[in-house]
């Protein structure tokens, strides 16, 4: 059973990790509009792999759909693991930037409340006069069994690379 649902996720792969890329985007989205937490800029810029795994894994569909070639299909899944890769090297050095282990980028503020604005706030934006700093990057806004929402990131984006490389590798043996 486990077997045959491997088999199914790796030749339907563009689309699972269509889905999974869809669900993590919405996952962040629900964090930052339900609960509250408003992204970094580095959590900004992963957002941005999924953005791009999603945009290649529609482009491989579109193709297989036109003009099936498991050559394409093989590329473009070492793509989605070369893009994945990206996306948990760019967590890691998210979660290490929160582990102070190195600086965040200077485009990261510090400080932020995270709080909601208040009447003051909006004043303040409207006289020009408004000390907002964005969310720091090298602080954890949210943690779960010791990791952070970047440190969660760095282990699915290592899995998504992972399944995308065996859909590869899986595709040059058909």
């Amino acid at each position: 059973m486990l077997r045959r649902l491997i088999t199914l996720c790796l030749k339907n792969w563009p689309l699972v990790a269509l889905l999974t890329s869809a669900a993590m985007l919405a996952t962040a989205h629900g964090f930052e509009r339900i609960g509250g937490y408003a992204p970094c800029y580095l959590c900004l810029k992963q957002r941005e792999v999924y953005w791009a795994a999603m945009a290649i894994s529609a482009l491989a569909l579109i193709v297989a759909r036109i003009k099936p070639s498991p050559r394409l299909s093989t590329l473009i899944n070492f793509v989605l693991a070369a893009v994945f890769l990206f996306g948990a090297g760019l967590a890691a050095y998210h979660a290490g930037a929160e582990w102070k282990w190195w600086p965040g980028p200077s485009v990261c503020g510090g400080g932020a409340s995270g709080g909601a604005l208040q009447a003051s706030d909006l004043t303040a934006l409207m006289n020009g006069t408004a000390k907002i700093k964005p969310p720091a990057c090298d602080t954890a806004a949210w943690v779960f069994l010791g990791l952070s929402m970047a440190g969660w990131n760095v282990l699915i984006s290592l899995k998504l690379a992972g399944w995308s490389l065996a859909s590869a590798l899986e595709g040059r043996k058909a």
